[in-house]
């Protein structure tokens, strides 16, 4: 058989095996509780000033 070739058998393994679905895992949502912050850093014009300054 060639590389490409239609094979019925590996057809039908394969939609046997998409057509079964494993409900068995852990379906509970996991809570985070916390806070984050984030630093929104330099104005546009100081980043395009250090870009320029790097691309010198």
């Amino acid at each position: 058989m060639s590389m490409g070739a239609y094979d019925e058998d590996e057809h039908e393994r394969r939609e046997q095996k998409t057509g079964v679905v494993d409900a068995a895992f852990d379906d509970e949502r996991t809570n985070y509780e916390g806070s984050f912050t984030y630093d929104s850093g330099d104005s546009a014009e100081q980043l395009l000033d250090k870009f320029r300054e790097l691309n010198e």
